[in-house]
């Protein structure tokens, strides 16, 4: 684990886990170049990200999928059960099996590191604000599987919901924000949270990227 300087708390402060120690490097070399981000820290795997982010204040954990001892997604799981850092899975895979546990798990976001260092940017600089940013191509892979899928894929039950309900899991769906709802829907932030409250009580799910998966499938994982 390379730990960097002391953290600026008026920074978004960004952890970055890849076995990869030339992508490690890239990753803190190019967020460093942004005034809005601090790099407190570089691991190799997944129980070093949970046991720093147990330890220490990280705002956003940058995880690669495949790594040893503990995966991305594993990791996903416990940070966001003992810690109150967001989880954003950068990868290179993007296999349908670990984009779905992940967004279960509570991931914040799901892109490619082939993504252009701007979009990163921006999708870390929107999971802090708490949005759920989803690369379009994974959203994309995630809906045609579904129209793929043999038999008939599971839909929500419309009945359990109301139709304001159904539209605030909609706009969930599409990665905005409680502002920009309140804003579209022409009501209050505090309205939108009630609501968003109603449907955890209604489905069990316990993160705002689970609304997201369910509303597109069905399934509550």
């Amino acid at each position: 684990m390379k730990q960097t300087s002391a953290p600026d708390p008026l920074r978004i402060k960004v952890l970055i886990a890849d076995d990869n120690s030339f992508v490690r490097e890239g990753l803190r070399i190019i967020l460093s170049t942004y005034d809005e981000f601090d790099v407190v820290a570089t691991v190799s795997d997944g129980k070093e990200a949970v046991e720093y982010c147990r330890h220490h204040e990280v705002d956003i954990a940058l995880l690669d999928v495949r790594m040893p001892n503990m995966n991305g997604v594993e990791a996903t799981k416990l940070i966001c059960e003992q810690t109150k850092t967001k989880p954003l899975i950068l990868t290179t895979f993007d296999d349908d099996e670990y984009i779905m546990d992940a967004i279960q798990y509570g991931a914040k976001g799901y892109f490619l590191k082939n993504t252009d260092p701007e979009r990163i940017r921006e999708a870390i600089k929107a999971v802090y604000h708490g949005q759920v940013v989803m690369q379009e191509v994974v959203m994309e892979k995630i809906k045609s599987n579904l129209k793929e899928e043999k038999g008939s894929t599971p839909k929500i039950d419309k009945r359990l919901f109301t139709e304001r309900e159904l539209d605030i899991m909609a706009l969930i769906a599409k990665g905005l924000s409680n502002k920009e709802i309140a804003s579209q829907l022409l009501i209050s932030e505090g309205t939108v949270a009630n609501y968003i409250t109603s449907i955890f009580n209604k489905t069990g799910l316990q993160h705002r990227t689970q609304i997201a998966v369910y509303y597109l499938t069905g399934k509550i994982g």
